[in-house]
């Protein structure tokens, strides 16, 4: 196995016009590739929040549900930071399409405790359902660390917060397709698997469908993505660009030993600012978006407009992760933490709106819009920031320090196990303060950094 991922030898340099014009190609052809292939984690990642609903009638409870949510959290927390390593030193190519396929795998499976176990043994079906979960997350924790490493070593420090921008839309798009997948692939298939026993098709829409599509996506870009300009025989993003960030050396060109990365990443006190306020951020992120299906449908919308809400948030965040990553760049100047803060504030208002106005479904449905909008902006930034506070042979270990926490802290403990034994013993009220303080606590670490940012551009 390590010898299938070990990167490329590097090839004589090309220089001239003819490798002008393919190193404009290329990395053309790595955005896309990267862009589709993220997408496509997305497409078997947050599945189970959607089965959520419709597992509660079989016999399931939120809070037993909410701990086997947590597990995919925990997992790709993990998994971020730990294959992040490997990441770093292995071929994106092939990294990032091993990764979906495993992932689409492990979501397949997650049909075989509710079919052939049952509520009727429900510790061992909610024991394989925490370890298929689990295993999706993991397999999905190898997905951002390939990209961060194309993203560095074919876009510059210059112009990568803007190309970043518009990749970090690829999470958005992939999980905006889970509502519509898991209505669409029920409504087509699902009485093939289960006939007349509708109760079950969203198995179908959920687990299998949407595994099928990620393996296509898997080889598509497993077509499009290379590793590094030097694998192609053409110069660094560097050399090529002219654009040399102010830590850069060339010691950045070289692969670094597993201790050296965990060594460089660990010991920058700004990373640590940044992941506990990424913590923050993904309990709001996923408090919102885990439980959202729940709470339509205890309110008395069906599993298509669920779906289709689902879908609204994703794709409300394109713009917005989109407007942030311009704000960022061209009016704060290439500092991160305003931009975040200033999206927070606002995501906390609608928070307010949400909680206050939860019985009138089309302003909860606007605010979750809204949320979706706003809250993207910041989980792109702060990866954004982490790659700029490493040097890009540990970047992903950078991102993956970042995700650790968001997904673990922020994700798992919070989002998803927390909110999941508050609503059950108190009610969704008290979901609503955790959710309101985890957006202070995330503008108050981001401010942490903020001089820090000052002095880095004077």
């Amino acid at each position: 196995m390590r010898s299938f991922l070990a990167p490329p030898a590097f090839k004589p340099e090309q220089t001239g016009p003819e490798a002008d014009a393919r190193y404009r190609r290329l990395r053309w052809q790595v955005f896309i590739g990267a862009f589709i292939g993220y997408a496509g984690f997305y497409i078997v990642r947050k599945n189970f929040s959607m089965a959520i609903p419709l597992l509660e009638p079989l016999g399931f409870e939120k809070g037993e549900l909410g701990v086997v949510l947590s597990m995919n959290a925990i997992a790709y927390g993990f998994s971020k930071f730990l294959m992040a390593s490997i990441s770093d030193r292995s071929n994106a190519r092939r990294f990032l399409p091993l990764g979906l396929i495993l992932a689409a795998l492990s979501m397949m499976f997650l049909i075989v405790p509710v079919q052939w176990i049952g509520a009727e043994h429900k510790t061992w079906a909610i024991v394989m359902m925490a370890a298929l979960n689990f295993l999706v997350g993991w397999f999905n924790g190898m997905g951002w660390p390939p990209c961060g490493r194309v993203m560095t070593h074919w876009f510059s420090q210059k112009e990568r917060g803007t190309w970043m921008s518009v990749w970090n839309c690829a999470h958005n798009v992939g999980g905006a397709l889970v509502g519509p997948m898991a209505v669409y692939g029920a409504m087509w298939f699902g009485s093939w698997f289960y006939g007349s026993d509708a109760s079950r098709y969203f198995l179908i829409g959920t687990y299998l469908f949407p595994s099928c599509v990620a393996m296509l996506v898997a080889l598509i870009a497993y077509v499009l993505i290379r590793d590094t300009p030097q694998s192609c025989g053409l110069p660094s993003i560097e050399k090529w660009s002219g654009d040399y960030a102010p830590t850069y050396d060339e010691k950045a060109e070289e692969v670094l030993s597993t201790r050296e990365i965990f060594r460089t990443v660990l010991s920058n006190k700004y990373l640590w600012y940044i992941a506990l306020a990424n913590a923050f951020v993904y309990a709001v992120r996923y408090g919102c978006l885990d439980w959202a299906p729940t709470i339509l449908t205890e309110k008395g919308i069906d599993l298509k407009d669920t779906g289709w809400a689902y879908f609204a948030y994703e794709i409300a965040a394109i713009p917005g992760t989109l407007i942030c990553g311009w704000l960022s760049d061209h009016l704060f100047h290439g500092r991160r933490a305003m931009p975040t803060v200033l999206f927070m504030a606002l995501v906390a208002i609608f928070i307010v709106l949400y909680w206050q106005f939860i019985d009138n479904i089309n302003v909860v449905i606007a605010c979750l819009i809204a949320i979706g909008f706003f809250i993207y902006g910041p989980v792109m930034l702060i990866g954004v920031q982490s790659l700029d506070l490493a040097p890009k042979n540990a970047a992903g270990t950078a991102a993956g320090l970042t995700g650790f926490m968001g997904y673990v802290l922020g994700t798992a403990v919070l989002a998803n196990v927390v909110i999941g034994y508050v609503a059950q013993t108190w009610g969704w009220n008290y979901t609503f303060i955790l959710l309101l303080l985890s957006c202070v606590a995330s503008i108050a670490f981001m401010m942490l950094t903020y001089k820090a940012e000052l002095k880095g551009r004077k």
